[in-house]
C-alpha cells in the first residue's frame, strides 16, 4: 500500500476533509514553510551562535525525517508529569529508561525527549546514536493537594554535559505562577544558546478560568497561539502546542485584547485554518511549530495521522507523540511512529 493509500484508509470518510481543505485566510505563501534547507534559509538569519545552528541541523538529519526539514520526536516524560505507574503499568518494559531511547531509535524518531534521570541514566551508550533533548521543569505530582506549577528539576549544564542537542521546558501560561516560569526558562533557553544547544517549548495554558461551562478554551486557537508568540518571544527555537479544538478564546472568557478578523477572516472552523494560526504567531514558521500527539485511546493511528496530517497541511514541522507509542508493545509503537512519519514522507500531502 502506498503513503497516500495507506493516509487515505486511517482518515477514512474524513480523508477529503482533511486532504483537499484550501486555506484562504492566511495563505501558504506567507509562510516560512519546513524544509531541507531551514536551516540555511530561516534559522541563520536569526542571533543564534554556529553552534546552536549546529545542533538544529543535528535533529533535522536523524531518523526517517532526517533531511526533510520535519521532526518526528518522542517525548517520554510522564513518569513525572502523570506519574510512573500511570504513564508505564501498561507497558512496564518502559520503566527501564533504555527501553525509552530504544524505542525511539527503533521507531526512526529525529530526537529523544526526556527527563535527566532516564537520559542520563543511559547517555554514555547513546547520547552520540540519537539526538537528546532533556526536558529540564516538569509538574511534579506527587504534593497534595496536587500543585500546577512547573519548576526546574536541574541545570542547563547539566544536559550540556550529557551531550544533549536540546533542552526542552514547560511554560503554563495564565497560571498565577506563568510570571515566575517566564523569567526562568527565558534564562535557561538564554544559557542554552550559550552552549550551543537548541530550544524547544512546550506552551501549554492552565488557568481554571479558561473552562466555560462544557467547553474549555485551553485548547482555543487564539488562545494557544498567542502563548506560541510568548513562546518565540523568549526565544524558544521550536514550539510543543496541543492541536486546537476550538476558537474565540478572548471573546468567551472576556478578558485580553484580539481583534475579530482573528476569527471572522484569519481562521476558519477548520482545524488546520486553526493550526495555520498557531503556526502564524510562531512568526510564520520562523520557529518551528510541532504539535502533541495526546493520549492514548482507541483510535491511536487514525488519531495520530490526523493530527500529522493537520500539522503538515498548516505549515507545521512535525509530530512530537509519546502515550500513543510507549503505552503500547514496542513493534505496535513503533509502527505507529513510521505511520505519524510516513505523512511527512507523503509529497501528496502539501501546504493547504
Amino acid at each position: 500500500m502506498t503513503e497516500i493509500n495507506a493516509i487515505q484508509k486511517a482518515l477514512g470518510d474524513k480523508a477529503a476533509y482533511y486532504l483537499e481543505h484550501k486555506s484562504k485566510g492566511i495563505a501558504a505563501s506567507m509562510l516560512h514553510a519546513p524544509g531541507p534547507d531551514f536551516v540555511d534559509r530561516i534559522a541563520i538569519s536569526s542571533d543564534r551562535n554556529v553552534r546552536v545552528l549546529r545542533s538544529l541541523e543535528t535533529l533535522f538529519a536523524a531518523g526517517r525525517l532526517g533531511k526533510t526539514g520535519y521532526l518526528s520526536i518522542l517525548p517520554v516524560d510522564q513518569g513525572i508529569e502523570h506519574s510512573a505507574g500511570a504513564s508505564f503499568a501498561k507497558n512496564p518494559i518502559y520503566f527501564d529508561s533504555e527501553n525509552i531511547v530504544k524505542l525511539a531509535i527503533e521507531g526512526g524518531c529525529n530526537a529523544v525527549a526526556s527527563t535527566y534521570g532516564v537520559l542520563g541514566s543511559v547517555a554514555r551508550k547513546y547520547a552520540h546514536k540519537i539526538p537528546f533533548i532533556v526536558k529540564i521543569s516538569h509538574n511534579e505530582f506527587l504534593s497534595y493537594p496536587n500543585r500546577f506549577d512547573q519548576v526546574m528539576f536541574g541545570s542547563v549544564r547539566q544536559a550540556y554535559e550529557m551531550g544533549a542537542v536540546a533542552v526542552g521546558a514547560t511554560i503554563y501560561f495564565g497560571s498565577p505562577e506563568s510570571a515566575r516560569q517566564i523569567q526562568e526558562v527565558a534564562r535557561a533557553f538564554e544559557q542554552a544558546h550559550e552552549l550551543g544547544m537548541a530550544t524547544i517549548l512546550w506552551c501549554y495554558l492552565r488557568n481554571n478560568g479558561f473552562k466555560v461551562g462544557e467547553k474549555d478554551y485551553h485548547t482555543a486557537a487564539d488562545l494557544t497561539a498567542q502563548a506560541n508568540h510568548l513562546g518565540v518571544t523568549i526565544q524558544a527555537d521550536i514550539i510543543k502546542q496541543k492541536l486546537p479544538e476550538t476558537n474565540g478564546g478572548y471573546d468567551a472568557l472576556k478578558f485580553g485584547k484580539t481583534d475579530k478578523r482573528v476569527t471572522t477572516e484569519l481562521t476558519s472552523d477548520h482545524p488546520i485554518d486553526l493550526t495555520r494560526y498557531q503556526v502564524a504567531n510562531c512568526y510564520m514558521g520562523r520557529q518551528g511549530l510541532i504539535n502533541s500527539g495526546g493520549p492514548s485511546g482507541e483510535n491511536d493511528l487514525e488519531q495520530a495521522v490526523m493530527t500529522a496530517v493537520v500539522n503538515k497541511r498548516a505549515g507545521g514541522m512535525g509530530l512530537i507523540s509519546g502515550r500513543k507509542a510507549f503505552q503500547k508493545p514496542m513493534a505496535e509503537g513503533v509502527s505507529l511512529l513510521h505511520a505519524i512519519q510516513d505523512v511527512y514522507l507523503c509529497k501528496e500531502v502539501t501546504l493547504s
